[in-house]
């Protein structure tokens, strides 16, 4: 197979080095790849397959000859860059939010739509959707397709690794004084993370209503081609480094039985059902972090409404979440 040019710009960052580790760890084929980032982080050097890369500045001449670009630098960042990438020739991958709900460009999770990959001659970019919504979505789909998902209602449980490095540090800092009696100002929240839940990821609009919240209901719909699936829910921080769990309960319109989901999901792809909670065994994050599959267990009748199902669903949000799902969609391009 001929390598590619591949081009990942926010290269320093967690997802952008996490992204550098799935291309190794894939043995994904490229010829030649390219560090890009902020003019802020020029210079910094990176290693990718034990070869030690010094990272670029993203300019107008980045993306010359680049088959695919990753991108994880923000929304801003993508919106100035992912159409001067698509116009050099590059199919881009963006991670961020900004290309998501156009209508152009699809939205894509390879176990669920792959075939959506096609849209992407309309813009030459590829939207990789956000963390929570792909860990939900891969269990929810295969259910979905046995018996008609109706409605969904999802508490997630978000670890901090998902706002970035300064997250990570503020997390170690404020414990530790905590832990020691003494005061800490976090810097990257609206409230010490140390110790803490934070409902609060993303703006609030005028309902009250969150930025991350309205990213599962929008999300999920586009995803699975259920433009009418009920979605709701709510988003929270909780002081762990990596991982995010999620309580999901998914409303059928014919009943599904726990054993039924349980072989269906048993088969299903990128996922791994952990479930005999009498014997303490179901997805812990603590467990699951550096893992590729997304893991479910505690599935269970629902106590509330009729043909419907709840569940616990932990993914890592760097790997599935984030690198190694853009990484499959550049492998489906191949």
């Amino acid at each position: 197979m001929n390598g590619k040019k591949v081009a990942v710009l926010g290269a320093t960052g967690l997802v952008g080095r996490e992204m550098l580790h799935t291309l190794a760890e894939r043995d994904f084929p490229v010829s030649e790849l390219i560090s890009l980032a902020s003019p802020r982080s020029a210079g910094k050097k990176i290693i990718y397959r034990g070869e030690e890369l010094t990272v670029r500045a993203v300019a107008e001449d980045s993306f010359k000859g680049v088959d695919i670009a990753l991108f994880s630098a923000g929304g801003k960042t993508s919106r100035q860059w992912a159409p001067a990438a698509a116009a050099s020739g590059a199919v881009v991958i963006d991670n961020s939010s900004a290309w998501r709900m156009d209508s152009d460009v699809p939205l894509v999770v390879p176990e669920i739509n792959a075939e959506d990959i096609a849209m992407a001659k309309n813009k030459g970019i590829i939207a990789n959707p956000n963390c929570s919504t792909i860990q939900a979505v891969v269990v929810l789909y295969p259910l979905h397709q046995a018996a008609s998902l109706r409605y969904v209602n999802i508490s997630t449980y978000q670890s901090v690794a998902g706002t970035g490095v300064a997250a990570l540090k503020s997390l170690r800092e404020g414990a530790r004084a905590a832990i020691d009696g003494g005061e800490y100002k976090d810097e990257v929240y609206p409230h010490n993370i140390a110790f803490n839940l934070l409902p609060h990821i993303g703006a609030f609009d005028e309902e009250g209503i969150s930025e991350e919240e309205w990213k599962m209901v929008n999300e999920s719909r586009k995803i699975m081609h259920i433009p009418d699936l009920r979605v709701s829910g709510i988003t929270v921080r909780v002081p762990i480094f990596r991982c995010h769990g999620e309580s999901v309960t998914a409303q059928f319109e014919r009943p599904i039985s726990p054993d039924e989901a349980r072989g269906i999901l048993s088969k299903a792809p990128g996922v791994v059902v952990r479930d005999d909670p009498a014997n303490a065994e179901y997805p812990l994050p603590i467990e699951v972090a550096g893992k590729d599959d997304v893991r479910v267990g505690r599935i269970r009748r629902d106590t509330g409404l009729d043909n419907a199902l709840a569940m616990w669903i932990v993914g890592d949000n760097l790997r599935k979440g984030a690198a190694l799902n853009a990484v499959q969609i550049a492998e489906k391009l191949l």
